[in-house]
């Protein structure tokens, strides 16, 4: 088993081979170079590199790295990625192949970030001399199993007696609300200008996190949609009340599972709770598709997730070191720090 580190730029050139082994990992479509790509291009610096390791000329495992603090590298992580670029087929031991990763990086290389880490895919190991974990966040999913009526019943009483409300209230103002999904390649365009307009007018535009058709974030975000739509997995629902768009959430999907990457409203509607009534008409449906398994939010668990659902697991970060001593001054220097 050996490994290559390969410039950035060369990852459309091994694009296929990543993608082969990215779709061993049912539940992270934005692992595949769909995502990956246009998230370089927006947020990567240019300077990452791509470190492939393989077997009887078969890729086991992949990775893109930049360099952080000296000597030490961490895997490509911007905000909009629930889960660092590290894909594996689950047969290889990290931390013994990282032995020979060392003198394959430039310069002198002390240790490896991996973050934000899924034990559905990378079961969280032992911590070592040479390997620690520590937790990053909980997250939450919803498996699409038996019928709606089923799940619905399941949930809190608040949750069930609030969107009641918010209906009744809506009907007696004469207000038809109503969901629709678009998945062409060529309605994701403007349905992120149409995002862009409903997160400019809320918070987001304060703290400068919103998106924009002509900012980094509305690029990628509409090029990533447009590779998923191209395949047939980009679904972006749209929350009408008559004819205004009050809501929507941006999702990609693969052949089991559903992401729901962002969601936004109108803050003028917030008090019937536009995201809320759309989030259920959207589950209702995809319980009537019976066509996927599960919906994951990938984000920290927030109060509003576990009305919706009430499974949740541990995401983690993973630390490699070339040395045992660089933990033990790393703690240290954390030691130091804290009494200063």
């Amino acid at each position: 088993m050996t490994w290559s580190v390969h410039p950035i730029q060369a990852f459309a050139e091994h694009s296929k081979a990543w993608d082969t082994l990215a779709q061993g990992r049912v539940g992270a479509p934005f692992l595949q170079s769909a995502f990956l790509q246009p998230a370089l291009t927006a947020f990567g610096r240019g300077d990452e590199l791509l470190c492939l390791y393989q077997s009887q000329g078969q890729l086991r495992m992949a990775m893109i790295v930049g360099k952080q603090a000296k000597g030490m590298w961490q895997t490509f992580q911007p905000s909009q990625l629930p889960l660092g670029a590290f894909i594996s087929d689950g047969t290889v031991d990290i931390a013994a192949a990282s032995a020979s990763l060392w003198a394959k990086l430039p310069g002198l290389t002390l240790g490896l970030g991996l973050t934000q880490l899924d034990p559905n895919f990378d079961g969280r190991p032992a911590d070592s001399g040479l390997l620690q974990s520590k937790d990053y966040i909980q997250t939450a999913w919803v498996d699409i199993a038996g019928p709606f009526d089923a799940y619905w019943e399941a949930r809190g009483k608040n949750l069930k007696q609030n969107t009641r409300k918010q209906r009744n209230k809506l009907q007696s103002e004469g207000i038809e609300p109503r969901l629709e999904c678009l998945q062409a390649m060529a309605e994701m365009g403007p349905a992120i200008e149409q995002y862009g307009r409903l997160e400019s007018a809320g918070w987001k535009t304060a703290d400068g996190t919103a998106i924009h058709p002509d900012n980094e974030q509305g690029r990628f975000y509409r090029q990533m949609l447009e590779n998923f739509a191209a395949q047939g997995r980009a679904r972006v629902y749209q929350y009408w009340f008559g004819d205004k768009v009050v809501a929507m959430d941006l999702c990609i999907e693969d052949e089991s599972v559903i992401v729901i990457l962002k969601t936004t409203y109108d803050e003028s509607y917030k008090a019937v709770s536009p995201s809320t009534l759309m989030r259920q008409t959207e589950f209702q449906q995809l319980f009537e598709e019976q066509k996927l398994s599960r919906i994951e939010f990938y984000g920290k668990v927030m109060e509003w997730h576990t009305r919706w659902t009430d499974t949740q697991r541990g995401l983690y970060h993973a630390n490699l070191f070339r040395f045992g001593l660089i933990p033990k001054l790393l703690a240290l220097k954390a030691q130091l720090n804290k009494k200063s």
